[in-house]
């Protein structure tokens, strides 16, 4: 939930941000211009002079990530998730090749000795490294309990260990190819271990990059390691078997700016199809005056885009205010901003008609790049998986009170601000609760099509419900945005109220368990009849926020 304004977050003030946020916008001019981007595309080129000049004196931005007694700048949660949501936005490519830097890093950040922090994270800060994460294997995917890489450590004459001799192979890893080092995960003889292998180092084979759909401007390469022998003074933390704790403790952050990724790839898609609508005259008006175009292809994006922004803030304020174990908060984020992301650059695609299908128009481009989104650091299906299993858990655990809660809070918003939706996320969260209970009692949750009916209701919910604290914010503050908040508010909750009442009678009629006098009853338990009645002046709604976004007077 929202944190209180006297609490003190972690990361730069706001002012710091805005001036790195304006240093990246500033790259567009020189070193990350249309006409590149478009080259490194077509080319298939990872421009690694170019994203070491980033990391240069002269600019810098992975000092961000960086904490200040190693030399950087003490970046928060928030203020990483809008850099690489601003470099997103210029290419995704180059903010994957950005991104692996951040990802390698992180098991140094949070399971690394202060000897290794000062060495491998001062390099880091001096800007001479590029920096890989691997992780991911052929046969392994998003398991990380199923990895083969092996550690097997080498002992002296004294049986003393010495360092560690690796064997395995890793695939898909970002700027694998190029990286100064890496931080890998393999197996020791005590459970799986982080380790620090350098380029160079015998036995290490960088592969050739892979040619891709999209990202192409990001090096992907396969790694393979044969008697690689590593130091006992690179074994990240000093202790073996603590891979997987340090690779979830990061879990919850790391997805969160892959959120934040797809976000600016999707805000890029609007910046492009808006403008063009305003100016494409056909059939002897604008095409920003057709509900055809508006209502179809661009304000249900433009609704879901910013409400994946107000999701992701609050994310990163509650982890900058030191909270923890918000590894489902991750996946919410994950899931919902980089599907919506994807559907925006999609129908960017049909927004433009034949120039979406033009390179030069870069809508292509932003469609076949943002698609990696809802796929690397665990697939869509994977965030569903977990997002349906903890939630019920936690439901089950706290006797329904977790979205009983949210319920009760947005009846109360509602009450002090009745234009924002929020009585119908109240009745949704009501219904949802009451559908994860009916799916525990009839032992249902074994069956992962249902729960990932659940994963989707609960991401709606949860999404909504922050939203709608936004529009509190926005009304409260006098912000000049609030009306046009509470309006997309509006549309996202019959967005909600609609998928959570079509899920209810996915599970109720289509699991077969049910009959038609225990779904009725349910529906009625659930007020399914309140429920469907969202679409009230939706279409009214739909009309104002394309004023809004069209600049129609």
């Amino acid at each position: 939930m929202a944190t209180s304004p006297e609490t003190v977050l972690d990361g730069l003030d706001s002012e710091s941000r805005q001036m790195v946020i304006d240093t990246v916008r500033q790259l567009k001019k020189r070193l990350l211009t249309k006409e590149k981007i478009l080259e490194f595309d077509k080319n298939e080129f990872f421009p690694e002079e170019t994203i070491r000049e980033m990391l240069g004196p002269e600019i810098g931005l992975q000092l961000l990530v960086i904490p200040e007694e190693y030399g950087g700048m003490g970046g928060g949660t928030l203020d990483c998730a809008e850099i690489i949501r601003e470099i997103s936005s210029i290419c995704l490519g180059v903010a994957t090749g950005f991104f692996a830097i951040q990802l390698g890093s992180d098991p140094l950040r949070v399971g690394a000795t202060e000897e290794q922090k000062v060495k491998w994270l001062g390099a880091i800060a001096d800007g001479k490294v590029l920096v890989a994460y691997a992780v991911t294997e052929a046969g392994a995917g998003s398991n990380l309990a199923a990895l083969k890489t092996k550690a097997d450590p080498v002992s002296n004459d004294a049986g003393k260990i010495i360092g560690y001799k690796i064997n395995g192979t890793k695939q898909f890893i970002s700027t694998g190819g190029y990286a100064d080092f890496i931080t890998v995960l393999a197996k020791t003889p005590e459970g799986p271990s982080f380790f620090i292998v350098e380029k160079g180092t015998k036995g290490f084979v960088q592969g050739k990059g892979e040619e891709k759909h999209g990202i192409r401007a990001s090096n992907t390469s396969p790694l393979s390691f044969t008697d690689v022998f590593v130091p006992v003074e690179n074994l990240i933390g000093g202790v073996p078997g603590q891979g997987l704790k340090q690779a979830n403790e990061v879990f919850g952050y790391t997805r969160l700016m892959v959120a934040a990724m797809g976000l600016g790839a999707g805000e890029a898609a609007l910046k492009i199809v808006i403008p063009y609508a305003m100016e494409r005259i056909q059939f002897g008006s604008p095409l920003s005056e057709k509900q055809g175009y508006t209502h179809k292809l661009v304000v249900p994006n433009a609704v879901r885009i910013e409400v994946a922004a107000a999701y992701i803030e609050e994310t990163a304020i509650r982890l900058d205010s030191g909270e923890k174990d918000l590894q489902v908060e991750g996946s919410i984020a994950k899931l919902f901003a980089t599907e919506s992301a994807n559907k925006t650059a999609d129908d960017a695609i049909q927004a433009l008609g034949g120039y979406g299908y033009i390179s030069e128009f870069e809508v292509e481009k932003i469609k076949r790049d943002v698609k990696i989104t809802c796929i690397y650091e665990g697939t869509s299906e994977i965030q569903q998986s977990i997002i349906s299993t903890f939630r019920w858990k936690k439901t089950r655990k706290t006797k329904g009170k977790y979205y009983m809660a949210i319920s009760s809070e947005m009846e109360e918003l509602n009450n002090v601000m009745n234009d924002a939706g929020c009585l119908f996320y109240s009745l949704a969260a009501s219904a949802l609760n009451d559908t994860i209970m009916l799916v525990n009692d009839n032992r249902l949750t074994k069956e992962q099509y249902i729960m990932f009916a659940l994963a989707d209701m609960m991401t709606h919910v949860e999404v909504g419900a922050s939203m709608a604290r936004k529009a509190m914010n926005f009304t409260k503050s006098g912000d000049p945005e609030a009306k046009k908040i509470r309006a997309m508010s509006r549309i996202f909750a019959n967005e909600t109220s609609q998928l959570v009442a079509r899920n209810i009678l996915k599970i109720l009629m289509g699991s077969g368990v049910f009959d038609q006098s225990s779904i009725s009853d349910f529906m009625e338990t659930v007020s399914y009849n309140k429920l469907i009645c969202s679409f009230q002046n939706i279409i009214k709604d739909m009309d104002m926020v394309a004023d809004m976004l069209f600049e129609r007077g």
